[in-house]
């Protein structure tokens, strides 16, 4: 299933086909290009971690308005790696939108069935996931770097679609927006032991690359673990770019060692 880019201005991004194909969602993915304070810029960075507040503001006000979304309502959570999902009701717009402060604290997953509630996560080689039952007429979005992604995040997020909504895992499109590739991605056993203690098929994600580490494919991770928990094949899209080798058009953590923006990835019914 293919992502397709997008330019309005100086601002590029990406959707899935297969999400859009329903109609029913606003989504995107951005990039490090954009603009603010009418200059066009190659750190459109809209994460709060490392950006300039103000500045982060303006930009998330033109990547969501250019989606048909508002900052006002836009939620997000304290990422921490961890696998807490957050059910978000419409209580919660705005946390996290201004500010990180008030972001949901420790959640790095978000499931809403509110409409006009967009929900955000925000990456740099991470992987982004976003969630959407066309049935129930209910999203989610998850943040899944390494911890995630062997914590089962992604099937933690299909859960909850299932608990709080009545999603059936057939029924459920997922796409996997660029991250870090398995072509880039090395680690050592402190990712591949617990990664071994929760994945029995580790090695089918893994390669060796040289004496105590291995290669691992975060997107196939991801993509298996949703096949098991019953996703449908062609309901899920991946976009095979990697965000290290494709480090002029995203942010790369390990690409800019540890001095990156924030890419988001965001979902509205």
């Amino acid at each position: 299933m293919s992502f397709s880019w997008h330019k309005y201005g100086d601002l590029v991004y990406l959707t899935s086909d297969l999400i859009a194909a329903t109609g029913l969602v606003k989504h995107g993915f951005s990039t490090r290009h954009g603009s603010v304070f009418g200059m066009s810029t190659d750190n459109f960075d809209l994460g709060f971690k490392n950006g300039e507040p103000k500045a982060v503001r303006a930009m998330r006000q033109l990547f969501l308005g250019t989606l048909g979304m508002s900052l006002n309502t836009l939620v997000a959570g304290q990422q921490v790696h961890g696998t807490r999902v957050a059910v978000v009701t419409e209580a919660d717009a705005g946390r996290g939108a201004m500010m990180w402060e008030n972001g949901l604290p420790g959640t790095d997953a978000l499931v809403t069935a509110t409409a006009d509630l967009p929900l955000s996560v925000y990456t740099a080689d991470c992987v982004p996931l976003l969630f959407l039952d066309p049935v129930h007429k209910a999203v989610g979005a998850a943040h899944a770097g390494w911890r995630g992604s062997v914590n089962k995040i992604a099937v933690a997020t299909l859960q909850a679609l299932q608990n709080n909504y009545g999603s059936r895992p057939k029924d459920v499109l997922v796409a996997i927006g660029p991250s870090i590739g398995p072509c880039c991605y090395e680690v050592d056993d402190k990712v591949l032991l617990p990664l071994k203690e929760q994945v029995l098929w580790w090695r089918e994600v893994t390669m060796f690359s040289r004496p105590g580490h291995c290669k691992l494919d975060l997107w196939e991770l991801n993509r298996r673990l949703l096949l098991n928990a019953g996703i449908s094949k062609n309901h899920i899209s991946l976009a095979r770019i990697c965000t290290r080798c494709c480090v002029q058009n995203f942010f790369s953590y390990r690409g800019e060692q540890g001095r990156a923006g924030s890419l988001m990835a965001v979902i509205s019914l």
